[in-house]
């Protein structure tokens, strides 16, 4: 009789063990679980990307004086493309670009518009235009997305994505994706610096990697299986699972006892 117990506890245990693994309820996969009403939450407004090694600007010179060919020289080839109403620049791997009159100018560190003040004030002090006009722009600020057998390329416009705008942009992650294993990958002075980000929880908010930069990965993990349920489902499945456990055990005892 113990032993024919001892076996049913074993069936039992076994059944709800496998169910269990394989069910991913909405508390692993619903974002920002503890958000709540009313709740204020300050974020780095003034957040500007810099300019870094390898990144591709645009850069484009006018003036409002009526000697609008001085500002033509500085329009043409950085070294990167033909020509146009702009030039476009690939920052070196120190940090530097090369114009046209100007010379060498280092670049690394400073933010779009430090870079729009520094040359307006360079085109102005130096004689070349007197009433110059600068607006720079990156070409390439794109995040890099890779998880859930997919490989994605988000190219940004406006120069600035969280890492919830990045996942909006994506479509949303699958629903098979550990939203506890998320990581941005991010190079900062030569090294590749790693933090994992959770969107179930407002702590994302706070987190150093949660604005994302040019070039930044975003790495995503996912469960060994498939299987997703909702949490109603889950019971149900888990309630449904333990009958046709007992059930099992029931008929195999039933059968023991006519034989």
């Amino acid at each position: 009789m113990r032993s024919r117990k001892n076996r049913t506890i074993h069936v039992v245990g076994l059944v709800l063990a496998l169910f269990a693994t394989s069910c991913v309820t909405p508390r692993r996969v619903n974002y920002l679980q503890d958000l709540t009403q009313g709740s204020q939450i300050q974020l780095e407004n003034r957040f500007e990307a810099q300019i870094a090694p390898y990144d591709e600007l645009s850069i484009t010179v006018s003036t409002s004086s009526s000697k609008k060919e001085l500002a033509a020289p500085f329009n043409l080839n950085g070294g990167s493309n033909g020509g146009g109403n702009n030039a476009k620049y690939l920052v070196d791997v120190n940090g530097d670009i090369q114009m046209p009159i100007i010379g060498t100018l280092h670049v690394a560190g400073l933010t779009r518009l430090r870079l729009q003040d520094t040359l307006t004030s360079i085109l102005q002090s130096g004689g070349y235009i007197d009433e110059p006009f600068v607006m720079v722009r990156f070409n390439n600020f794109k995040i890099f997305f890779l998880g859930g057998g997919t490989g994605k390329v988000l190219n940004i416009s406006n120069e600035r994505c969280t890492f919830l705008e990045a996942i909006t942009m994506l479509g949303d992650l699958d629903i098979h994706v550990k939203r506890d294993h998320i990581a941005v990958m991010r190079e900062i002075d030569g090294v590749m610096v790693t933090r994992y980000l959770d969107p179930r929880s407002t702590d994302v908010f706070y987190d150093p990697f949660f604005m994302l930069q040019q070039n930044d990965f975003i790495l995503a993990d996912t469960y060994n299986n498939g299987l997703v349920r909702t949490e109603a489902s889950y019971w149900m499945g888990v309630a449904s699972s333990v009958i046709s456990a007992i059930s099992l055990v029931v008929s195999f005892a039933v059968l023991k006892k006519i034989n």
